[in-house]
């Protein structure tokens, strides 16, 4: 059984769901996993944020948008008019119960509960869109099998348990479907796993179900070299590491959800990148091993992510001090913020973050370790290949690359996958551009 995981983009109009119907019939036995609609689950967020501050009139406004796009939508999906009534129903339901919800007490579980509406109608409307061809189906209720521990982490052997104790109850049915995103926690509320989460739900299945092979489908033709927002003539990569993907996946490619290489990773399970639009396009293939000659580019690709915070620590009680490193990491620890990377001198420690939630504590703990400087704005740029310690020069193509732009902190070393290299958020797209002639030539 392989796992094919759609995002919103690959649903966004009536036709685009019949393409996804189109490719799913075409590959045997498969669960589908879907996101919602493109555009859903920005309308369900502001409808929770409309409840939660008490302005009902504002989310029954947005309900009300949706509720026409749907029969749009709708309208243009199905053939029979049976399944045309059949369908608006079912999204009727879900948009009054949300509407429901709005006047009510506005707990955490309200929230996750109107987002979740998403997925569910999605799915809803393509198992009836497979009945109307005529192809059978089983759906799928996540709810019921994926769940998070104590520690908001995925039960993984609870998944697989349920998971597979419910596809081998239903018999003659080669496509089962399935809502990414949504879950429960380890107190049995809706939950979900954050925003980009679909492709998470995907890999945690496939690893579940030991699939033959994981795809993610989008609206573009694998994972590209470079931004092809920002800079033009990039390419597809035709096959990356897992560990290569994952670098890129992190640091910005957005592809790709950072979490979703781990479950199909653990099991080799082959990750796939395929094109809703172009479902004939290679793609990218991700997997342990790679087939590349000597006269391959061993620079694969540069991804940026923005929105970063760096926090130098500089104190002269670090020098040859046992121990002070540790002491620095624990205090972010300590408040539940990821450190994305780390460069040190004789008395200075500099680190970045992107998450700021906690940055006034942090700062307040860490002046107790010496002087902190603090600097926003920025950018990392990620360079990812394989850059095995024998091969010489690789470091200086990247830097000569970058010559015009101030480069605020570099990190190479650390992993034999990827050079980081920190600049202002305002020069990340001239950083990627100048990496894209450096590096590739174009």
């Amino acid at each position: 059984m392989r796992v094919l995981k759609f995002g919103g983009t690959s649903l966004g109009d009536a036709q685009r769901m019949q393409n996804v119907a189109e490719i799913v019939t075409q590959q045997g036995e498969v669960l589908v996993v879907l996101s919602a609609v493109a555009g859903t689950t920005d309308s369900l967020v502001k409808i929770a944020d409309y409840v939660k501050q008490g302005q009902v009139g504002d989310a029954t406004s947005i309900i009300d948008t949706l509720r026409q796009h749907y029969l749009q939508y709708v309208e243009a999906l199905y053939v029979q008019q049976s399944n045309k009534d059949l369908a608006n129903e079912l999204v009727q339901n879900h948009l009054n119960e949300i509407a429901d919800l709005s006047i009510e007490t506005v707990t955490a579980a309200t929230e996750y509960h109107i987002l979740a509406k998403g997925e569910i109608i999605s799915t809803e409307l393509f198992h009836l869109l497979l009945a109307e061809k005529q192809i059978a189906s089983h759906l799928l209720s996540s709810l019921d099998f994926l769940r998070l521990d104590n520690d908001n982490a995925p039960d993984e052997s609870y998944l697989e348990q349920v998971l597979n104790q419910q596809i081998a109850a239903v018999n003659n049915i080669q496509v089962f479907i399935a809502q990414g995103f949504i879950c429960r926690n380890a107190f049995g509320e809706i939950a979900n796993l954050k925003r980009g989460g679909s492709d998470y739900s995907a890999s945690l299945f496939g690893a579940a179900i030991n699939s033959e092979e994981v795809q993610i489908w989008t609206d573009i033709d694998g994972m590209h070299n470079n931004d092809p927002r920002y800079v033009e003539n990039t390419y597809p990569i035709r096959e990356l590491t897992f560990d290569e993907a994952a670098e890129l996946a992190y640091f910005g490619a957005k592809i790709l959800h950072p979490s979703s290489i781990k479950p199909a990773r653990k099991k080799n399970i082959p990750v796939k990148l395929l094109n809703t639009l172009e479902p004939k396009a290679v793609g990218t293939v991700i997997s342990h091993q790679v087939t590349r000659s000597e006269k391959d580019n061993i620079i694969q690709a540069v991804a940026a992510k923005d929105g970063i915070t760096a926090i130098k620590i500089r104190s002269s009680e670090m020098l040859q001090a046992p121990g002070f490193l540790r002491k620095v990491f624990e205090v972010f620890e300590l408040y539940h913020t990821s450190i994305d990377v780390v460069t040190t001198s004789e008395v200075a420690v500099s680190v970045t973050i992107d998450d700021t939630t906690y940055l006034e504590p942090i700062v307040k703990t860490l002046t107790e370790f010496g002087h902190v400087e603090v600097d926003s704005e920025l950018a990392i740029v990620c360079v990812v290949g394989e850059f095995l310690l024998e091969r010489a020069g690789v470091a200086a193509r990247v830097i000569e690359s970058l010559k015009n732009i101030p480069l605020r902190m570099i990190s190479y070393g650390g992993s034999a996958h990827n050079i980081t290299l920190l600049v202002a958020q305002q020069q990340k797209v001239n950083a990627l551009k100048a990496l894209h002639r450096g590096l590739f030539n174009v």
